[in-house]
């Protein structure tokens, strides 16, 4: 028997994106569901949440920054990762006769 996998967490920009290409028919339910396995709960979902005003663009900018925050936080742990090694590297050539 097969376990369930993780949730899976959708971007809120992902989630406009698909709201938008229903309500103009873009794409219908049936179509939305099959191309991106998401069940018709979740998509009701998301379209109440979008007629709200709970997901809009707002959120989906903030959604993004903390994305490249994120990103941008670990970029630069790799790169103090590499001057460190590179700092080894120098003084290990400068030990040398």
């Amino acid at each position: 028997m097969k376990s369930r996998g993780l949730y899976r967490r959708h971007s809120v920009p992902f989630k406009l994106q698909v709201c938008q290409d229903i309500r103009a028919g873009v794409i219908g339910w049936r179509d939305a569901r099959r191309t991106h396995q998401i069940s018709a709960n979740l998509i009701q979902l998301w379209l109440t949440q979008v007629d709200r005003g709970e997901l809009n663009d707002e959120e989906a900018e903030a959604s993004v920054i903390a994305d490249c925050g994120t990103r941008i936080s670990a970029l630069e742990r790799k790169v103090g990762q590499f001057t460190m090694e590179l700092d080894l590297a120098k003084k290990h050539r400068a030990c040398r006769p």
